[in-house]
C-alpha cells in the first residue's frame, strides 16, 4: 500500500522542516510548498493538506475555497495562531474540517491525520437513505436534499446530519457524535463539534423557513427534530 501523501502549506523554514521530518518518520510521503499558488498547482496530488493560513502570497482561507472546490472531500487542516471562535467559523466555512492552533504538540497533529485520513465511512450503515420530513439524505453518494433542494454541506457536517437525523427526536449525546464523526479516541478541544453544529444548523434553517431543526439539550448533546417538534427549545 503507498504512503498518504501530505501537502504541507508553510512559508516559515523552522515549523515547515520540523513538520516534513515527523511526517516522513510516521510513514506519510510529504510535499512542502511555501506560497498559495504552489499549494493549488500542487493539492490535486494530495490525500490531507496542512494549510497555514499567514501565506506570503494569499490569504489562507481563499486557498483553503478554492482547494475545497476543486475536490469537496479532500480534508483540509488548519494550522493557524488565529484562536477567536469567529476566525474557527470563518475557516471552517471555507472548508477546513479541522483546524490545530500554534503552537501546538507533534503527538496531537498526528492523531488529527490520522482521524482525517479515514477514508469517509458512513456513519450509519445499514441505511441508504435517510428521510425525516423534508430531509432526505443519501448516506452512500453523500448528498442531502431539503424539500428537493440540495444542501451544500462540508463533510463533517454531513456526518453530523446523518448520525442526529438517523436519532431524530433522540438526544445523540456529545461524546456519541465525538466517537462516531471525529475518533473514538479523540483527545483534543470539542469546540469543533459546537462550530460545525452551528454552521450545520444556520443552513438547515436556511431551507426550513427559519425553524430550528437541531435543539441543544445543555451539557448533553444535540437532537434534530421532527417534523411536529420543530421550532421547540430547550
Amino acid at each position: 500500500m503507498s504512503a498518504d501523501r501530505i501537502l504541507v502549506v508553510e512559508d516559515e523554514d523552522t515549523i515547515a522542516n520540523n513538520l516534513v521530518r515527523a511526517l516522513a518518520a510516521n510513514g506519510y510521503s510529504v510535499q512542502r510548498v511555501r506560497t498559495g499558488q504552489d499549494a493549488l498547482a500542487a493539492v490535486s496530488s494530495s490525500d490531507l493538506v496542512l494549510l497555514d493560513l499567514g501565506l506570503p502570497d494569499a490569504d489562507g482561507i481563499e486557498v483553503c475555497r478554492e482547494m475545497r472546490s476543486a475536490d469537496p472531500l479532500l480534508p483540509i487542516v488548519m494550522l493557524t495562531a488565529r484562536q477567536t471562535e469567529i476566525d474557527l467559523v470563518i475557516g471552517l466555512d471555507a472548508g477546513a474540517v479541522d483546524y490545530i492552533a500554534k503552537p501546538f504538540r507533534l503527538a496531537e497533529l498526528l492523531a488529527r491525520i490520522r482521524v482525517q485520513l479515514r477514508r469517509l465511512p458512513s456513519p450509519v450503515d445499514d441505511a441508504a437513505t435517510i428521510v425525516v420530513g423534508d430531509l432526505t439524505i443519501d448516506t452512500q453518494a453523500y448528498r442531502a436534499h431539503w424539500a428537493g433542494t440540495e444542501l451544500e454541506l462540508r463533510t463533517k457536517e454531513f456526518e453530523l446530519l446523518v448520525t442526529l437525523a438517523a436519532n431524530a427526536g433522540h438526544v445523540v449525546t456529545r461524546e456519541r457524535l465525538m466517537s462516531e464523526v471525529w475518533d473514538e479516541h479523540w483527545f483534543g478541544s470539542t469546540k469543533t463539534l459546537d462550530v460545525h453544529v452551528a454552521a450545520l444548523r444556520r443552513k438547515l434553517a436556511d431551507h426550513a423557513g427559519g425553524s430550528e431543526m437541531i435543539t441543544t439539550i445543555r451539557s448533553v448533546g444535540y437532537r434534530y427534530e421532527r417534523p411536529s417538534q420543530a421550532g421547540t427549545t430547550i
